[in-house]
């Protein structure tokens, strides 16, 4: 019975540290979502290793995770943007984003919330570069759907209209023999117009500029509360109720003789690649790692990695471009993940870093009331007929 209070208070405690970050970079990616456009993306992220350090500056913020990113990357593929610069993107959108980096400051301390998003960025960029060095007949082309307008009644009436019965005159015809053809509006076409339209049919008023801010700005909003909880809460449970349990259940010494060095580290790879999570769920259960004796280098392993590959993300980007940059994709991933981490750890043992110290102080800042309501209004959202009472 201590064990079952202790672990309720320990899951209570981690939700109420990671919950106002969670709600602040939740904000901020929703209204991300409006404001930035998908076909600017598009437009950047064409040939050349330029494309790559733009995929990458890209998408490192966006509000996407391991399979919401896949639409997009694929859109953004059949749109014109390089096979290197779409692997890029692929791999800087879910490892990192703004609702991650608060998490993870929240959690892990600033240490990790200025190394994870670096290392994502530089983990995406060398994954493109790699791409770059497939030729272009070894990449699969994107797949380019025909757009046909056989099935519009607009282009069936013009191709109808287009051919109209052949006349024939002659030059030295004393009487015209070409009929006059008068077409009539017809008020059954779906693409009809009336001559007798005036401009008192157009709107009177367009909308203002404030108007429309209002409008971008609730809908970021309600995507954040809606769409972007639904994608990211149930393993955002799973990892909080995990690092609970670590914290209650499990001695810091039990992990302690396989926390650090390459083997740790490729298992963590092996255990990653699999899995599907999302940036922001990865971090309490890295904090659990963390916690239970794993060095912060084989936590990060599992918080890149992890959101970076997933099966379907794997078959996504064997379908759409080939083998050869699937390949080289979890090359990329596989060894900027075990090369940063292995980084990271040197870096806190050489400067005297105690991780477990940041952890302990990095959410002091907030008070703990203000934390639980904000772990209230995160279930409240993520309850759907709940949400739909209050949206």
């Amino acid at each position: 019975m201590e064990q079952l209070t202790s672990l309720i208070n320990n899951l209570l405690d981690l939700s109420a540290e990671a919950s106002p970050w969670l709600l602040l970079g939740l904000l901020i990616a929703g209204l991300m979502k409006a404001w930035v456009p998908s076909k600017i993306l598009s437009k950047h992220l064409g040939k050349g290793k330029s494309a790559v350090v733009k995929a990458a500056l890209i998408g490192a913020p966006l509000p996407l995770c391991s399979c919401g990113v896949i639409p997009v990357a694929t859109e953004l593929r059949r749109s014109g943007a390089s096979a290197s610069a779409t692997a890029s993107f692929l791999v800087a959108t879910p490892e990192t984003g703004i609702d991650s980096v608060s998490v993870s400051y929240a959690l892990l301390g600033p240490v990790f919330a200025v190394y994870r998003p670096l290392a994502a960025i530089m983990s995406a960029i060398v994954t493109g570069l790699l791409v770059t060095t497939i030729k272009d007949e070894k990449i699969k082309s994107p797949v380019i759907e025909a757009q046909t307008s056989a099935s519009s009644c607009c282009s069936s009436q013009t191709v109808k209209k287009q051919n109209p019965a052949p006349t024939t005159s002659s030059c030295c015809s004393s009487t015209p023999t070409a009929e006059k053809v008068i077409i009539k509006p017809e008020s059954s076409s779906c693409c009809a117009t009336s001559e007798t339209a005036t401009i008192t049919d157009m709107p009177l008023t367009q909308p203002s500029a404030l108007n429309d801010f209002f409008e971008k700005t609730k809908t970021g909003v309600y995507y954040a509360a809606t769409k972007l909880i639904d994608d990211i809460i149930v393993w955002l449970v799973i990892g909080l109720t995990f690092a609970a349990i670590v914290r209650t259940f499990m001695p810091a010494e039990f992990l302690l003789s396989y926390g650090s060095g390459l083997p740790a580290m490729l298992l963590m790879i092996v255990i990653s690649i699999p899995m599907y999570i999302c940036a922001t769920a990865s971090t309490p259960i890295a904090a659990g790692f963390i916690m239970a004796g794993l060095s912060p280098g084989t936590a990060l392993v599992f918080m890149m990695a992890g959101p970076a590959t997933n099966i379907s993300t794997l078959g996504v980007i064997k379908n759409e471009m080939g083998s050869a940059v699937l390949i080289r994709y979890l090359l990329g991933v596989s060894l900027c993940a075990i090369g940063f981490a292995t980084l990271l750890d040197f870096g806190l043992n050489f400067y005297h870093i105690d991780i477990n110290n940041q952890m302990q102080h990095a959410h002091e800042i907030l008070p703990h009331w203000f934390g639980l309501f904000c772990a209230a209004l995160i279930t409240l959202l993520a309850i759907k007929p709940l949400r739909k009472l209050v949206l």
